[in-house]
């Protein structure tokens, strides 16, 4: 965006002296409202002897208006100089982000032309520097394996550790795949599904459903499989900082029906969608600060967005938790599940009494869910935060009876 830099359409006049009243030259009658709009300034810049002997004075004469055009031609004059300065700032940023985005364009281009057993053992090679001499978000990594296998070996969760970045990098390499070699003709070569008849009987029934799953599998295409089905699907999303890579993300997960919305200001676009009987999807493992609903996820306390079940009662909608999983670690062998359904129209169980009971059952469903393939959860994501110590308190107190029961 350009930014406008005036220039100072004032002439030079020379110095200004001051003359005598006498001297001034009569001025040619102005209107009165011009006269109430301008002051004259007369100034005596030369003066001259002509041949009868008399001197004629040289006079100009300047309004207010434009004096005060200069002060603030001179105003804005210094005041451009921050903005150009932003300006260049921002067009930096710009071409360092479009430097990133080439990057990893020319990468993803490079693993598109990989097999799948050569993309595996690079994404070995990679996890090998990621967990050893790169120790990338170790510290977070060790925090969350220590409390959530406090039983575990050292050795056991470094290995735990590698598997998990395999997992994250074999991710990025099906991503990249995902278009090219993952069609309607062909779909059954990578997929399996587990519990079909559910996912389907609410799918395809008039009423909204609510998606939730975590970072756990290979979520992202699973939203690519369940447009590539033919569902058209809602999804709320952080922007990604760099807007070459947002926008092509954005192309990715569009390609084939799932429609992403900020989740800043996402509210009127959620309750259409959902109105019209639409499909929303969810990750629930955000960290929702010490406001949020805490309940325990894989045993340690954590806080949850109490939107995610209001959406659900709100709008009468059925809560299903989702799983895209790798299987065996196979790349691009995938199995889609349904490992449960909160109906609040058939709730025999009370989950749906209270958003704090439907939060503690999909986290313990998607606990579950997570139990069957402990490496393909982010480990290095801060799910796990200290609660305020009235929150643990309770929290505590809740486990004593639960023990007790």
């Amino acid at each position: 965006m350009r930014v406008p830099f005036p220039a100072a359409n004032i002439t030079a006049q020379g110095p200004f002296i001051a003359i005598k009243p006498c001297l001034e030259q009569k001025i040619r009658p102005q209107s009165r409202a011009s006269q109430s709009q301008s002051c004259t300034l007369t100034a005596n810049l030369t003066s001259r002897a002509n041949s009868s002997g008399f001197r004629i004075a040289k006079l100009t004469t300047i309004t207010a208006d434009s004096w005060i055009e200069r002060k603030e031609a001179n105003v804005t004059t210094a005041a451009t100089t921050p903005n150009l300065w932003q300006h260049i700032q921002r067009l930096t940023t710009l071409s360092v982000d479009f430097a990133l985005y080439a990057m990893v364009r020319v990468m993803i281009s490079v693993l598109q032309t990989l097999p799948n057993d050569m993309g595996d053992r690079l994404c070995h090679g990679l996890a090998w520097l990621a967990t050893g001499p790169l120790k990338i978000r170790r510290d977070i990594t060790k925090q969350n394996l220590d409390q959530i296998f406090p039983n575990a070996s050292e050795h056991d969760r470094e290995r735990l550790a590698f598997a998990m970045w395999h997992h994250l990098l074999l991710m990025v390499c099906e991503i990249a795949w995902a278009q090219r070699r993952l069609h309607l003709t062909n779909w059954s070569q990578y997929i399996v599904f587990r519990e079909n008849r559910k996912m389907l009987r609410n799918f395809l029934s008039r009423r909204p459903t609510v998606t939730v799953t975590g970072h756990f599998g290979n979520f992202e295409v699973g939203g690519y499989l369940t447009g590539l089905m033919g569902f058209s699907t809602l999804t709320i999303a952080r922007k990604i900082d760099n807007p070459f890579l947002h926008a092509w993300v954005q192309r990715f997960r569009g390609a084939k029906g799932q429609h992403m919305v900020d989740k800043v200001g996402s509210a009127p676009a959620v309750d259409a969608h959902l109105k019209n009987g639409g499909i929303l999807t969810l990750l629930a493992d955000q960290h929702a600060g010490p406001k949020g609903c805490w309940v325990n996820f894989l045993g340690v306390p954590a806080s949850c967005h109490k939107a995610l079940s209001l959406l659900a009662l709100s709008s009468n909608a059925p809560l299903m938790i989702g799983a895209t999983t790798r299987i065996a670690g196979n790349p691009m062998r995938f199995q889609m599940s349904c490992s449960g359904i909160a109906d609040p129209e058939n709730d025999p169980d009370g989950h749906c009494e209270s958003t704090t009971s439907l939060t503690r059952w999909y986290n313990a469903r998607l606990a579950n869910d997570i139990n069957q393939s402990v490496e393909q959860y982010w480990w290095l994501h801060r799910r796990w935060r200290t609660p305020p110590p009235r929150v643990a308190a309770r929290l505590a107190k809740a486990a004593g009876q639960h023990k007790a029961a």
